[in-house]
């Protein structure tokens, strides 16, 4: 494939997406074609990064035009969140799903190759661990339903129409650009943005509930590579790296790089969480072998470091555990 090729990212001022483009504009890159409807995203996450940012809607029709002459999409566009599926599933399901449709119809229309963010979520209450892919998925919400049907149609367009797709189910990435200062913030940035103000970290259960958490570099580093090479897979694979930690284990983590005990505020469980994630990573070192894991304790470092650096961040009232 030319490596200079044009690639679109949906989704692309969003916190992964925005980590993925500065990627690709470092390896050289100058056609990098940004679709975002700034529902999440922010165009401020782009900032000095040279792309080509169009500010619509994957369901408004825009794709096929957008993605002309394109050898590869990179879909990251999506309602996230379990909880904000479970308050809306209708919108999940429209952008997560019928969106997904419309990527894979703009793909193939123009014979790119796709690469699709999945979720660890599908695995949902199937409680063996470490999670293959090839294990009965048991989805706990409608943010987890709509990803595996989602990545199911990408498989699909594989199989019926010839169209590349590599569907990758992400295991709690985190690290910096992912925003701290909503009701639906992920764990991570929701614990960090919390300790450096002052405030109890609020767990919903026991903290005994665990995480195959990935730092964001990590994911970008094995999109590029996938992007690059053009590499598909006719099953999905798990971008993660097999560890599993707990959120007691994370608060203690935590503060030891803060330097300071951190209070806690524990809060009943929460509908659609599930109480254990850990991916097995043989199918990823089979797809994409030079992937590596960026330790937890550096990643997190990273994080308070970008947190730091931002203004002071607005309460937060809740932090889950959003399966991305």
């Amino acid at each position: 494939m030319n490596p200079r090729g044009k690639v679109v990212v949906t989704g692309g001022a969003g916190f992964i997406g925005s980590n993925l483009c500065r990627v690709l504009a470092r390896s050289g890159r100058t056609d990098v074609v940004v679709v975002d409807d700034l529902s999440t995203g922010r165009r401020r996450n782009l900032d000095g990064v040279p792309v080509e940012v169009h500010e619509v809607s994957i369901l408004d029709g825009a794709l096929p035009a957008l993605c002309a002459g394109a050898s590869a999409i990179v879909h990251l566009a999506a309602v996230p969140s379990v909880p904000r599926s479970i308050a809306d599933p209708r919108r999940s399901h429209d952008v997560n799903v019928t969106g997904t449709l419309e990527v894979l119809d703009a793909a193939r229309a123009v014979g790119a190759h796709v690469v699709l963010a999945s979720s660890s979520s599908v695995y949902g209450h199937n409680p063996t661990l470490p999670k293959t892919e090839d294990m009965v998925c048991r989805p706990a919400s409608p943010y987890a339903v709509s990803k595996l049907a989602a990545e199911s149609y990408a498989l699909a367009y594989g199989s019926c129409y010839g169209t590349p797709c590599t569907a990758f189910r992400f295991f709690n990435v985190f690290g910096p650009g992912q925003p701290p200062d909503h009701d639906y913030a992920a764990v991570v940035p929701a614990f960090v943005a919390a300790a450096l103000r002052g405030d109890p970290l609020v767990v919903h259960g026991d903290g005994e509930q665990s995480r195959d958490f990935t730092f964001v570099d990590s994911v970008t580093d094995v999109l590029t590579r996938v992007v690059e090479h053009r590499t598909s897979s006719p099953t999905p694979v798990n971008l993660a790296f097999g560890t599993r930690t707990t959120l007691n284990e994370l608060i203690a983590v935590l503060g030891g790089l803060l330097g300071r005990r951190l209070d806690v505020e524990h809060r009943p469980p929460r509908a659609g969480d599930v109480r254990h994630s850990q991916a097995d990573t043989a199918a990823l070192r089979r797809l994409v072998p030079g992937a590596a894991p960026v330790p937890l304790e550096i990643g997190l470092r990273r994080t308070i470091e970008w947190l730091e650096k931002r203004a002071t961040p607005t309460a937060t009232t809740a932090a889950p555990l959003g399966a991305r």
